[in-house]
């Protein structure tokens, strides 16, 4: 496998996770990270939260934005840019060319490529191929359009993207994870309405640190009504692969028709949390444990770094692994994990490319009826949802490798099925 792949992938599955853990609310869990000798590793209890009152905004619409707080958290400040050094983007259409062919009619066979850190949220949306004229392409990319939505409520959605990306000041910022709270105790805060609306009363079963971060890295669609972003569930239980395609279904939503094969197919975005939440890791650990370190300044001060980071390259982070894979060399053990999802996928990316190339051989040969078809587009739209759901969960099966084995075998036994039905 491409170590680069590999890297930026997994660097791509955490950039949302920066802002969300100042603090982690309650918890008392031990971080079994830095090593300070005598006096053991670093924990929450550890950082002492200022008590202070929120600065005034800068910000025209009233967030108070990451320059506003610098001189109050310093350390959070510097290590939130630092997350302009991940600026590489790999081109998956380039890297795996049967994607130009399975996204056949949608903007992803245009351009998609690995994401860019926070700092980079606005420019990437902005100069995209992919089309987008209403400014619900911005839920993500930037706190101002979360306050917006907040403040002026859904019809915000569709309004012109050049309009509302004009009134974008910051990218990925504070008030995404945290509002314009002082941040006193590092409480969360979900700034997304939509996921307010999704999880009712079930939001307050997920670690706050790691919904923050889910409130981006997840699998959602544009209701068809207003176009408000909303995602597919409403509690952990129904965030699987097959309760989700079940949601679309009772619904009969789709993202696109494919022309050649008559197909109305969905897209999956980026279901980590969906993913990370389903495997063994989320009992343990939140998406700041894994990703955040709790570090110390010079001056004695402990914080948590807004420095994006996989723990394969922190070995700080790295140390978290210990207190149940012991003395496993992690990267190595994750590396060869990743290699092994990627050889799936790409062996079951051209089995689906060529299964799609079928289909649009008999849809336009008419030697089927509309019936027969129809059976075999349903056949194809569930099988391209199975493989997508693994192949856009940028962790490569390192959240839950389980669920990645899972989605591409099932994604294999319906293309088999299809394939039969067209006599192939």
């Amino acid at each position: 496998m491409d170590k680069q792949k590999t890297i930026y992938k997994i660097i791509a599955a955490v950039l949302i996770v920066g802002i969300a853990a100042f603090g982690i609310l309650s918890q008392t869990r031990m971080y079994h990270l830095q090593n300070r000798g005598d006096l053991g590793p670093l924990t929450r209890e550890d950082i002492q939260y200022l008590n202070v009152a929120a600065p005034s905004a800068t910000s025209k619409d009233g967030t108070i934005n990451a320059a506003d707080w610098a001189a109050t958290y310093p350390q959070i400040s510097m290590t939130m840019g630092a997350n302009s050094d991940n600026n590489y983007v790999i081109s998956y259409l380039e890297q795996d060319p049967y994607l130009v062919n399975i996204y056949e009619g949608y903007g992803f066979a245009k351009d998609y490529g690995s994401a860019r850190g926070h700092e980079y949220t606005l420019e990437d949306v902005y100069k995209t191929q992919r089309p987008h004229g209403q400014a619900k392409c911005l839920t993500c990319k930037t706190p101002n359009f979360a306050k917006l939505v907040n403040d002026q409520g859904v019809g915000v959605y569709t309004m012109d993207f050049e309009e509302v990306f004009a009134m974008m000041e910051e990218n990925v910022s504070c008030y995404s994870c945290h509002g314009n709270d002082a941040g006193n105790g590092g409480e969360i805060w979900i700034s997304h309405s939509y996921v307010r609306k999704a999880l009712g009363e079930n939001i307050g079963t997920i670690d706050p640190a790691t919904l923050s971060c889910g409130q981006c890295h997840i699998e959602y669609y544009f209701t068809p009504e207003n176009q408000e972003t909303m995602m597919p569930y409403h509690s952990v239980a129904e965030m699987t692969p097959d309760a989700i395609l079940a949601y679309y279904d009772a619904m009969g939503f789709y993202d696109w028709v494919q022309e050649s094969t008559g197909a109305q197919l969905l897209k999956a975005q980026h279901p980590e949390m969906e993913t990370y939440l389903q495997g063994k890791h989320a009992a343990l650990l939140n998406c700041a444990d894994c990703h955040m370190a709790i570090e110390m300044d010079e001056d004695g001060t402990v914080y948590h770094s807004h420095y994006l980071a996989s723990p394969l390259e922190n070995e700080t982070l790295l140390s978290t692994c210990v207190q149940c894979h012991g003395d496993t060399d992690m990267v190595t053990f994750v590396h060869n994990l990743q290699d092994k999802v990627v050889a799936r996928e790409t062996e079951v990316g051209n089995l689906l490319s060529q299964f799609k190339d079928y289909l649009a051989e008999a849809n336009s040969a008419g030697t089927l009826s509309e019936e027969q078809l129809e059976e075999v587009r349903g056949i194809y739209r569930s099988a391209q949802w199975y493989f997508d759901f693994c192949y856009v969960e940028n962790a490569e099966g390192a959240h839950n490798s389980d669920l990645a084995y899972y989605c591409l075998d099932k994604a294999e036994e319906l293309i088999y099925s299809g394939l039969g039905k067209l006599g192939k």
